[in-house]
C-alpha cells in the first residue's frame, strides 16, 4: 500500500490518550488509585441523570432524536437564548470542529492562544488553514496582540474563558473592549467549558451579545455537561450564538450526533439545581483548603476560578508525576505546555484532596524540591 497523505495531515501529532486507570495500577504496582488528572467532577453525575438514563436502556434500538429537541428547549430556557441560537455537539468539542469546517478554508486564518486546548489548532491544520498562535502573558490571554495579528484573512479566534491550563479569566469589561474592537467578519469563540465554576460576577453576558449583534463580530459560547455536570463519558456540549451561524454548523453537522443517553442524561442533569449548587460548593470548599495547605508547603498554588488549578512545585514536574503515580495518585504534569516546575490538581473530595496533600508532602520532601 502506497498512501499519498497531505502535508498537514501527515504532521499533525493525534491528541495523546491517557491509559486507562486500571492499566496504570497494573504497569506502576499500585491499587486504589485516585485520578485528579482530568478536571473531571468527582462527586459523579446527578442521580436524577443516573435515574433517567436507566430508565432509556430499553429504546437503544431507536435512533436519537435528531434534533434533540427537548434538551434544546431546556437549555433555551436556561441560557435565555432562542432554540434557534442553540447547536448541539458529542461533546463541546465537535462544536469547535464544526466551526471549523464552515468557516476555514485554505487560505483562512484561525487565531488561538498558547497554552491552551490543543484541539483548536488541529481541527484547523485539519482543513488547511493556517494557525496564529499568541503565547499566554503572565497566564492571561494577551487581548492586544490577538488584537493586532487579526487581519482580512482571520476567520475564528479562540480564547477559553477561564483558560486551561492556568485556570485564568478574563474580566466581562475587558472582553466588551475587545469585542467592540474586532472587524465584524471575524467570529469570537468563547469556549467556557468551566464557566460554571466562575464566581457569578464574572459572567459575560452572552445572551446579550448575541441578541444585539448589529455592527460588531459575531460571538459564540461553547459550553459542556462534561465538567459541572458529571456527565463526561456521554459527550455532550453545546454552543450559543446568532442563528446564522447555527444554521451554517447545521450544515456540517452529522444527523444523530448527540446520542440518545446523553440527551437523556443531560437533561436530567440540567434539571437537578440542587447537584449542581452542591458540586460548585464542595469545589469552592475544597480549592480553598488545598491552596491553605499546599501553601504550607513551601509550594505556589494559583488562584483558579475552576475545578483545578496549577501548583509551582519548585522542581521538575515530570519527575513529582512520576513518583505521586508510585503513591496512587494521578495528577498533570504541565511540562509539555511550558511550565516545567508546574502540575496541574482537580479539585477533589474531601478524601482525595487529603490523600493528594500527604502524597505531594511526602514526594516533595523525597525529590528534595523544598
Amino acid at each position: 500500500m502506497k498512501l499519498d497523505i497531505p502535508e498537514n495531515i501527515e504532521n499533525i501529532k493525534p491528541y495523546p490518550p491517557g491509559k486507562p486507570l486500571d492499566e496504570l495500577e497494573r504497569e506502576y504496582g499500585i491499587t486504589d488509585s485516585i485520578k485528579l488528572a482530568s478536571n473531571e467532577n468527582p462527586w459523579g453525575a446527578s442521580p436524577k441523570a443516573i435515574k433517567a438514563i436507566g430508565e432509556s436502556l430499553g429504546d437503544m434500538q431507536r435512533y436519537p432524536d435528531g434534533s434533540a429537541y427537548y434538551l434544546t428547549e431546556a437549555i433555551a430556557k436556561y441560557a435565555g437564548v432562542g432554540m434557534s441560537e442553540i447547536i448541539l455537539g458529542n461533546g463541546s468539542n465537535e462544536v469547535i470542529e464544526f466551526l471549523v469546517k464552515a468557516f476555514v478554508q485554505d487560505d483562512s486564518e484561525v487565531i488561538t492562544s498558547h497554552p491552551s486546548f490543543l484541539m483548536y489548532q488541529k481541527f484547523v491544520q485539519v482543513r488547511g488553514g493556517v494557525n496564529r498562535v499568541i503565547p499566554l502573558k503572565d497566564m492571561h490571554h494577551d487581548l492586544q496582540t490577538i488584537l493586532d495579528t487579526v487581519n482580512e484573512k482571520t476567520r475564528l479566534i479562540f480564547i477559553d474563558n477561564p483558560n486551561n491550563p492556568t485556570g485564568t479569566y478574563l474580566e466581562p469589561e475587558l472582553l466588551i473592549d475587545f469585542i467592540n474592537s474586532l472587524p465584524e467578519h471575524v467570529i469570537l469563540v468563547l469556549d467556557e467549558a468551566y464557566v460554571d465554576f466562575m464566581d457569578l460576577d464574572k459572567w459575560l453576558d452572552v445572551p446579550s451579545l448575541i441578541k444585539n449583534q448589529a455592527g460588531r463580530c459575531g460571538i459564540v459560547s461553547l459550553r459542556t455537561f462534561s465538567k459541572a455536570y458529571g456527565l463526561s463519558g456521554l459527550r455532550v456540549g453545546f454552543g450559543l450564538m446568532a442563528e446564522e451561524i447555527v444554521t451554517c454548523l447545521h450544515k456540517v453537522r452529522q444527523p444523530f450526533n448527540v446520542n440518545s443517553l446523553a440527551q437523556v442524561g443531560a437533561l436530567a442533569a440540567l434539571g437537578d439545581v440542587d447537584f449542581y449548587e452542591q458540586t460548585l460548593l464542595k469545589n469552592r470548599q475544597g480549592m480553598k483548603w488545598l491552596m491553605k495547605e499546599i501553601k504550607g508547603l513551601g509550594c505556589e498554588p494559583f488562584a483558579s476560578q475552576t475545578n483545578f488549578f496549577l501548583i509551582d512545585v519548585q522542581g521538575n514536574a515530570d519527575k513529582l508525576y512520576t513518583e505521586m503515580l508510585y503513591k496512587g495518585v494521578i495528577i498533570r504534569s504541565m511540562s509539555a505546555y511550558g511550565y516545567p516546575h508546574y502540575i496541574r490538581v482537580t479539585v477533589g473530595t474531601t478524601v482525595e484532596n487529603k490523600r493528594f496533600l500527604k502524597a505531594l508532602s511526602d514526594c516533595l520532601k523525597e525529590l528534595n524540591y523544598v
